[in-house]
C-alpha cells in the first residue's frame, strides 16, 4: 500500500509515562497507516466540504420528519409538558455526543468517523461490528426514505407511485456520484428551507395560540391545564404520567437521529479539526432550541387528546402544524409542510447514502470489506459504494406489495436501536481517549479541540444511553401489549452487533487495544496547521450565524 508523504508507519517505540507509571516504561504499538488519514484518502478523495456544509449537514439531518410530523405523538403519549422535558433530558444526551465526536474527530478526522475511531482506541472487530451495522441500516434506510417520498407525494396526487420512485433514485443515484461539494451545497439548500420553515411555522403556532388569527381566540395553556400537562401511558397516577415521558425521551432519540453523521466525510472536509468541532458545538445549540420551542408551541396549539394527531399517518395531515393551521382557517400551510416534508426525505436518503457509503469505503481501507470499493471516480467519490447503495434502493418497489413490504420493514426493524448504539459508541471512543490520555500522562490541553466538563457529560450520557438502550421496548412487556415486531425492533440490533463483533474478533483474533499502547504522541506530533478561513463580508457575514 502506497503512503502519502506525511503519514508513515511508526517504528515501535518507549516513553516515559506520565504520574500514573513514574516507573514504568509504556510499550506503543506501531502506528499503521490505516490509523489515521491514509493515502487512500489524501490522494483519492477531494475535500469539498467547507464548514457551513459540515454545520447544514448536521442540521439539515437532525431537523426532519420528526419534528414536523411525529410531534403530535409525543404529545399524545406524554403531555405537553412531558414531551417538552423528554426532548430537553435527550437534547442534553446529544450535546455530550456531539462535543465527545467533535473532540476525538478534531484528533482522528478520518473516513468512517466513529467507526474507524473506535479501532484505533478499542478494538478492530468493534469498528467491523459498528462499521457493517452502520452500512446495512443505510442500505435499507435509503429506499424507506423513498417510500416515504411517495406517500407524501399522495397528499397531492394518486399518480402511480412507480414514476416517483423512478425519479428519486435516479436523483439519489446522480447526488451520489457527483463531487461531494455537490453533496453539500444541495444539503445546505434544504437545510436552510427546513430552518425558515421550522422558524416560520414556529412563529405562526405562537400567533394562533395568542388570538393573532381572526376567529380563533386566545388559546394561552389552556391545553395545558385540560386535559392536562402530562399524558398516563399504558398505567394510571403517577406512575402512567412517568411512563408517557419516557415515551417521549426515546421518540426524540429516533427524531436527533442524523447528528452523529456529521463527521462521516472528515476526509473529505476542509481543515477538519476546525469544521467539525465548529459544527457540533454551533449544531446542537441550533437543534435543541428548534426542537424545544417547537414541542412547547405543539404543546400549547394541539390537546394531547385530539384524535387528529393520529390520522393520516405519514403525510402533512397528522402534523400538529397542519391541524392547528386548519382550524384557523389558513390553507395553504398543509402543502407548505408537505413540499418541505419531502425535501426532508430526500434530504436524509442523500445522507443514509453518504453516510453509508463513507463507512463502507472506511471498512475496505481497513480490510474489513472487499478492497474494490475503495476505487473512486475523478470527483474523488467512491463510485462502486454509491452503485450498490443505488441497487438497495430498488427494494422501495417492495412497496407495491402488503407483504414484500411487510418483509422489507422486517429487515428495517432490525436496526430499530442502531441510533443508541452509535452514540454509545461516540462516547465510549471518548471515555477511552480520556483514559488514555491519563495513563499516559498526556494533559487534555494537548488536543486540538477540548473541553473541561466533557470527561463527565460523556459518562453520565453513555450511562444513560445504556438504561434508554434497555427500556427502548419497555411497552412489549407490559400486559397485553406483548408483539413479536416491537421486540425486534427494540432489541434484536443489540445482538446482531455483539454477534458481529464476536464473529471478528474468534476469526481474525483481534485483540483489545492497551491504554498505553494507543500511539496518542505520534498522532499529536504529526497534526499540522490548519489554514485560517478569510473573514466573512458583505451580505454573508450577516447571514452567516445560521451556521456560524
Amino acid at each position: 500500500m502506497s503512503h502519502s508523504p506525511d503519514i508513515h508507519p511508526a517504528p515501535l517505540q518507549t516513553v516515559e509515562s506520565g504520574a500514573d507509571k513514574k516507573d514504568d516504561v509504556l510499550q506503543y504499538r506501531p502506528l499503521d497507516e490505516t490509523d489515521l488519514v491514509t493515502s487512500h484518502e489524501t490522494n483519492d478523495l477531494r475535500r469539498g466540504l467547507a464548514q457551513r456544509h459540515v454545520s447544514m449537514i448536521a442540521l439539515a439531518g437532525a431537523i426532519g420528519t420528526g419534528l414536523f410530523l411525529s410531534l403530535g405523538g409525543a404529545i399524545q403519549s406524554g403531555g405537553p409538558l412531558g414531551a417538552l422535558l423528554g426532548y430537553m433530558v435527550i437534547g442534553l444526551v446529544v450535546c455530550a455526543v456531539q462535543f465527545a465526536l467533535g473532540e476525538v474527530t478534531a484528533l482522528l478526522p478520518v473516513t468512517g468517523s466513529f467507526v474507524r475511531q473506535a479501532e484505533f482506541l478499542a478494538d478492530p472487530a468493534m469498528g467491523f461490528a459498528l462499521g457493517w451495522n452502520i452500512v446495512y441500516g443505510n442500505w435499507l434506510s435509503v429506499p424507506s426514505e423513498i417510500t416515504a417520498i411517495c406517500v407524501l407525494f399522495q397528499f397531492w396526487t394518486d399518480l402511480n407511485a412507480a414514476v416517483f420512485i423512478v425519479i428519486f433514485i435516479l436523483l439519489s443515484t446522480l447526488v451520489g456520484f457527483a463531487f461531494i461539494g455537490v453533496y453539500g451545497e444541495i444539503e445546505f439548500a434544504f437545510a436552510i428551507l427546513k430552518i425558515l420553515l421550522v422558524i416560520g411555522l414556529i412563529l405562526f403556532g405562537l400567533i394562533v395560540d395568542l388570538g393573532g388569527v381572526s376567529g380563533v381566540g386566545r388559546i394561552g395553556f389552556r391545553y395545558w391545564q385540560h386535559p392536562g400537562a402530562f399524558v398516563e401511558y399504558l398505567a394510571t397516577g403517577s406512575w402512567g404520567k412517568f411512563l408517557g415521558f419516557w415515551s417521549t425521551m426515546i421518540n426524540a432519540v429516533f427524531s436527533f437521529a442524523g447528528v452523529e453523521s456529521i463527521a462521516m466525510a472528515a476526509a473529505e472536509t476542509r481543515n477538519p479539526r476546525r469544521a467539525i468541532p465548529r459544527a457540533c458545538k454551533r449544531v446542537f445549540a441550533r437543534v435543541s432550541l428548534f426542537y424545544v420551542l417547537a414541542v412547547l408551541i405543539v404543546g400549547m396549539l394541539v390537546a394531547s387528546d385530539d384524535e387528529r394527531l393520529g390520522e393520516g399517518e405519514g403525510t402533512a395531515a397528522q402534523s400538529p402544524f397542519v391541524i392547528a393551521a386548519s382550524a384557523a382557517g389558513i390553507k395553504a400551510i398543509p402543502s407548505i409542510v408537505n413540499a418541505v416534508v419531502i425535501t426532508s426525505a430526500f434530504s436524509s436518503s442523500n445522507q443514509a447514502l453518504l453516510a453509508g457509503t463513507r463507512v463502507l469505503y472506511g471498512l475496505a481501507i481497513k480490510r474489513q470489506a472487499p478492497s474494490v470499493f475503495l476505487k473512486t471516480n475523478r470527483w474523488g467519490v467512491p463510485y462502486l459504494c454509491v452503485l450498490t447503495y443505488t441497487l438497495f434502493s430498488f427494494l422501495a418497489f417492495m412497496s407495491f406489495s402488503e407483504n414484500a413490504l411487510t418483509v422489507f420493514y422486517w429487515f428495517l426493524d432490525l436496526v430499530g436501536c442502531g441510533v443508541l448504539i452509535s452514540w454509545i459508541a461516540i462516547l465510549f471512543n471518548h471515555i477511552r481517549l480520556n483514559m488514555a490520555l491519563k495513563r499516559q500522562g498526556i494533559p487534555r490541553s494537548a488536543l486540538p479541540w477540548s473541553n473541561w466538563w466533557t470527561p463527565y457529560s460523556s459518562w453520565i450520557a453513555i450511562v444513560f444511553c445504556f438504561i434508554l438502550i434497555l427500556t427502548n421496548g419497555f411497552a412489549v412487556f407490559t400486559k397485553g401489549n406483548w408483539s413479536a415486531a416491537g421486540f425486534v425492533t427494540a432489541y434484536l440490533d443489540i445482538g446482531l452487533v455483539a454477534a458481529a463483533y464476536l464473529i471478528w474478533k474468534i476469526v481474525k483474533k483481534t485483540r483489545w487495544v492497551g491504554l498505553d499502547e494507543i500511539p496518542l504522541e505520534e498522532v499529536l506530533e504529526r497534526i499540522q496547521p490548519e489554514q485560517v478561513e478569510e473573514e466573512k463580508r458583505g451580505w454573508v457575514k450577516w447571514v452567516s450565524w445560521i451556521w456560524d
